[in-house]
């Protein structure tokens, strides 16, 4: 039974290097490094054009005090 990762990386992950995969963004055509294998038939966006692409109005659910 796992307890506290939920599924996220090994604790012991954490010092590792984490990896990275070339892609071609699906927006601007740029070449960019992802971290996670790109699935053909999916978007992968560079880091400006994923900005882009988020909601705009995220909510404040983090920043509750």
């Amino acid at each position: 039974m796992a307890y506290g990762n939920g599924g996220n990386r090994n604790y012991r992950d954490r010092d590792q290097p984490r990896e990275f995969f070339k892609a071609t963004c699906s927006d601007c055509g740029n070449e960019c490094e992802v971290p996670f294998k790109p699935t053909q038939g999916r978007p992968v966006y560079c880091r400006d054009c994923f900005k882009k692409h988020q909601p705009e109005d995220r909510g404040d659910s983090r920043r509750r005090f």
